[in-house]
């Protein structure tokens, strides 16, 4: 029998003979490798290079958890989310980045951090890793706390505490689609459910956003 420990995903990037950006985005670029996946066994693989992201799952003391509802073009829909945004500022450790969009998409600010659940929504088109969080303790902002102001879609942002049941029903049922929401909603009420629940990793445990892959 294999220990739980066993049960990881194991890096070991395979070898790149050539690496060619295909389109340079605003945000995302899309890149096109050579692997050299095994003797003799050579294809070509294009995706999405992503910068990373975290997320916040921030829950009060009636077992409340807070949502945002902005539009994402993309889909055509207007979405309710927990708070997230992309790991973009140079030098900013992942945790304050999560902070940060609590504070500019929420108009919260937390007490306390911890590492809630890691996850790679689409590894096979795209290498970005998320970073969700579980804030406790969240405020409202003093005014003198707000130097920000939402443009775009997040002009339109709306707030709402929702008990975490309903969010996990929302889940279940299908009303509640954004992946991020779904794997936070999913992973707390997990560790909320488990018989021997264990602390949760704390906020700075060892995060890598964007593996490197040197080229030869």
């Amino acid at each position: 029998m294999t220990s739980p420990e066993s049960l990881a995903d194991l890096p070991g990037a395979r070898p790149v003979s050539a690496r060619e950006t295909v389109h340079h985005g605003m945000v995302f670029d899309i890149v096109r490798d050579t692997v050299e996946f095994a003797p003799g066994v050579r294809f070509d693989r294009e995706y999405m290079r992503h910068p990373g992201a975290v997320a916040v799952l921030a829950v009060d003391d009636h077992d409340r958890i807070l949502l945002i509802r902005q539009y994402r073009h993309p889909v055509g829909h207007t979405l309710w989310e927990i708070p997230a945004g992309l790991l973009d500022v140079d030098g900013e450790p992942p945790q304050r980045g999560a902070l940060r969009e609590l504070a500019e998409e929420t108009g919260h600010r937390a007490e306390a951090l911890s590492t809630l659940v890691d996850l790679r929504p689409s590894p096979g088109g795209s290498d970005e890793v998320i970073r969700i969080y579980l804030a406790t303790g969240a405020v409202p902002l003093r005014a003198e706390e707000v130097d920000f102001e939402r443009t775009d879609e997040e002009a339109e942002i709306e707030t709402r505490w929702v008990p975490l049941a309903d969010a996990v029903a929302g889940v279940l049922e299908g009303r509640l689609t954004n992946a991020t929401t779904v794997v936070g909603v999913l992973a707390l009420q997990a560790q909320r459910s488990a018989r021997d629940a264990e602390a949760l990793r704390p906020a700075d445990a060892p995060f890598v956003a964007r593996p490197g892959r040197d080229l030869p």
